[in-house]
């Protein structure tokens, strides 16, 4: 069985919360990703809120669409990348302020299409949504360092350690 490259990890980790602008505006913190799961948090700032002062639906909208998306890539090929096909969120409360953590899971990757759940709390752990990704696997189309290059950012280790 393939192991992950912690290298790579830690190079993706890095990467995303300095080098992609989304994740950069809605201020997400990756924290870790591995095999079958991911970690987000995020400060709740007023940017992400609506005019009634809670959190935006489309905040947590995001925030499951990145952990799901992270929780699968674990477990595909070096040479495929994903796309969104579908995503369920269900909002079960709102929240103001505070730190709110997500945790992503992979349900099911198989070959051309993924399927990952995630649940965002608040730091007491209160449920305050959930919902379900279905990615749209793309083998063979490039390496995580071939987009990366393509958008100017340098090579990161291989993704697994044979």
């Amino acid at each position: 069985m393939r192991k992950l490259n912690p290298s790579h990890i830690s190079a993706i980790i890095d990467m995303g919360n300095h080098q992609n602008p989304f994740i950069g505006h809605l201020s997400i913190k990756i924290k870790d990703i591995g095999v079958g799961f991911s970690v987000l948090e995020v400060d709740v700032e007023n940017k992400h809120r609506n005019l009634y002062g809670y959190i935006h639906g489309g905040v947590y909208a995001s925030l499951i669409d990145t952990a799901t998306f992270w929780a699968a890539y674990g477990e595909i090929d070096e040479d495929a990348g994903m796309v969104t096909l579908e995503l369920k969120v269900n909002y079960l409360s709102a929240i103001e302020a505070g730190k709110i953590l997500v945790n992503g899971k992979s349900i099911k990757v198989g070959r051309t299409i993924a399927l990952a759940e995630a649940t965002i709390t608040d730091i007491e752990g209160k449920t305050l949504a959930h919902g379900t990704s279905t990615l749209l696997l793309t083998p063979g189309r490039q390496t995580i360092n071939q987009a990366l290059n393509k958008i100017g950012l340098k090579s990161i280790p291989p993704k697994f350690i044979e």
